[in-house]
């Protein structure tokens, strides 16, 4: 893992969450928590409360960005939300990471010794 990316991770659930809705498309404030609902089977819920503060922290760390209106017929006071680059270069490492932690738990539950540490 890139060493740069590591004062990034882990991510929160609710960071990881809206990285996850902004993935494949930007998305405005309403239409991250909607994502968010469908992609955790209506599990996670995030409110604008959360949904914001997270939002305002990912833009100051370079991982999302406000992106342009879609059209001239949106409401002005609806914002979007895009990921950057730099984010999603974060967003892979945390799924890496994610991966990792599953595989170790899943061998464990096997019954299968972890490998030592290096």
């Amino acid at each position: 893992m890139c060493t740069d990316l590591e004062p990034f991770l882990p991510l929160s659930v609710a960071a990881q969450h809206i990285l996850l809705a902004l993935s494949d498309e930007d998305r405005h404030g309403y239409g991250i928590m909607q994502e968010v609902a469908r992609q955790s089977g209506g599990k996670y819920r995030m409110g604008s409360g959360t949904l914001y503060d997270n939002l305002e922290k990912l833009m100051e760390q370079g991982l999302v960005a406000e992106a342009p209106r879609r059209s001239t017929k949106d409401d002005p006071r609806r914002h979007y939300y895009r990921m950057t680059t730099f984010g999603r270069r974060v967003f892979t490492a945390e799924v890496m990471r994610l991966e990792s932690v599953v595989r170790e738990a899943k061998l464990r539950l096997r019954g299968a010794r972890p490998k030592e540490a290096l």
